[in-house]
């Protein structure tokens, strides 16, 4: 029987109800317990003022750095999967929620798609997801992009403040 392909993914996961902590937690534990999927690194955790829409709580926000099998289909089915079990409800955009786990690089693929997007649209747009990704891989060059992004400046280190890191012990098996 031959080996499958491992795939490398970057996923943003935010939280920002409950015990956000603990979300982000249990999140990355199902994940690595997932078939096909392991999770290799994990950013810092950073808290962010919200995005889109302003009235709601402060985020935690990290970047997971996995390896799996999966195509990008399966593995949003994964991300879907971690959300529904934490207890998401899909409502407001960019509103609060238990968490959010979003795909933001797949290899070095370009998928559009209804229901997928890689690498993921807004994600330059978006410091709490650039400055994570970019502790984890400093030279990222999303596909598709002539340009390494970089958050060194104010740009967004005033709404991004490191919180706290995981030992890999926390979520790794």
């Amino acid at each position: 029987m031959g080996r499958k392909e491992e795939h490398r993914v970057f996923l943003g996961l935010g939280s920002n109800l409950g015990e956000r902590r603990e979300n982000l937690l249990s999140a990355l534990r199902i994940l690595d317990a997932m078939e096909d999927v392991r999770v290799l690194e994990v950013s810092s955790v950073y808290e962010t003022e919200p995005w889109g829409v302003l009235e709601q709580p402060d985020f935690l926000n990290l970047v997971a750095q996995v390896s799996t099998s999966r195509d990008p289909h399966g593995m949003l089915a994964a991300c879907r999967e971690v959300e529904e079990e934490l207890g998401r409800v899909r409502g407001e955009r960019w509103g609060p929620r238990i968490v959010d786990v979003d795909i933001l690089l797949y290899d070095d693929l370009e998928l559009e798609e209804k229901d997928l997007i890689i690498p993921h649209p807004r994600m330059l747009e978006r410091e709490f997801v650039m400055v994570p990704l970019l502790e984890l891989q400093p030279d990222v060059l999303p596909p598709g992009r002539g340009y390494p992004p970089r958050f060194d400046g104010a740009g967004g280190r005033e709404r991004v403040r490191m919180a706290f890191r995981y030992d890999k012990e926390e979520w790794h098996g």
